[in-house]
């Protein structure tokens, strides 16, 4: 089911009564996208920041390049050199053309395994939520909110509503408070999958009999979508993510209706929507 009409009624309650009105995002592909989706935690920041870095040593080293090859082309030109240079070797300059990429690609690992170690995990999670890959959805676990689990199925193209969006939109929405460090832990059940929102700079795989673990803190409301990212199966583009990000308010009010709601299907979607899902596919 997705977040249903009274979990929405409840959530724009408190959110009118705590004064939270700012406009939610929605991160999505768009037609045309250059470049990543805007960032919405710190993670994602940080990539940002590191991808632009780079960007500009990258341009700057092709330009170098692109350069010592045209003055090469028109200093040696058979026409100014009729008589080639026997000269082979040059120390120096054999030295300064290995140390200084050494000296790049050192420059380059610092901030990289800085951000490696920055995304692994957090120390202070408040949140833990598990993501578990099954051919072809997800089932979600809340072992901190009273232990209910959900599955979300993709939403089929004959059912899609308004405001839903094709191949992204699922029948039961993950709800995360903003502003809290949440820890995801990820597994599978049959093959490798891949949890991936590029909003929020995560994309970990789904390993079947490991547990993955990687975090994040979500810092504006909105709706953000992601996809399995691990070639899983002939249906591997029909697993879609779909976050929902609302206030801590807000979130407590939807724990409450959610562990009415899902405490009896701990997670195992039912054999009429496993046969509908096949029938679809």
């Amino acid at each position: 089911m997705r977040f249903s009409n009274r979990a929405r009624g409840a959530i724009a309650l408190v959110a009118a009564i705590m004064g939270y009105g700012a406009a939610a995002e929605a991160a999505q592909p768009q037609p045309w996208q250059m470049g990543f989706q805007p960032a919405v935690t710190p993670s994602m920041d940080s990539i940002t920041a590191l991808n632009n870095a780079l960007l500009v040593i990258i341009i700057l080293i092709a330009a170098f390049v692109l350069a010592l090859l045209l003055y090469v082309m028109w200093r040696f030109d058979a026409r100014r050199n009729p008589a080639p240079s026997t000269r082979t070797h040059n120390t120096l300059l054999e030295v300064v053309w290995t140390v200084i990429p050494v000296l790049i690609l050192v420059g380059i690992a610092v901030p990289s395994f800085k951000q490696l170690y920055f995304l692994d995990r957090t120390e202070n999670a408040e949140l833990t939520v598990k993501a578990i890959g099954h051919q072809w959805y997800w089932s979600y676990e809340y072992p901190d909110n009273g232990d209910f689990a959900f599955d979300a199925f993709m939403v089929p193209d004959d059912e899609i509503e308004d405001g839903q969006v094709r191949l992204l939109s699922v029948d039961a929405v993950v709800v995360l408070p903003i502003d809290t460090n949440i820890r995801l832990l990820t597994t599978a059940d049959d093959v490798i999958h891949s949890w991936a929102v590029p909003a929020f700079g995560v994309k970990i795989d789904s390993v079947p009999g490991r547990v993955n673990e990687t975090w994040f803190r979500i810092t504006r409301e909105g709706t953000y979508y992601g996809q399995c990212s691990e070639l899983c199966g002939v249906n591997h583009g029909f697993m879609p993510i779909e976050v929902e990000a609302v206030s801590k308010e807000a979130y407590d009010a939807w724990v409450v209706e959610a562990q009415e709601e899902y405490a009896r299907t701990r997670g195992h979607a039912p054999a009429t929507r496993l046969a509908e899902a096949a029938e679809r596919n």
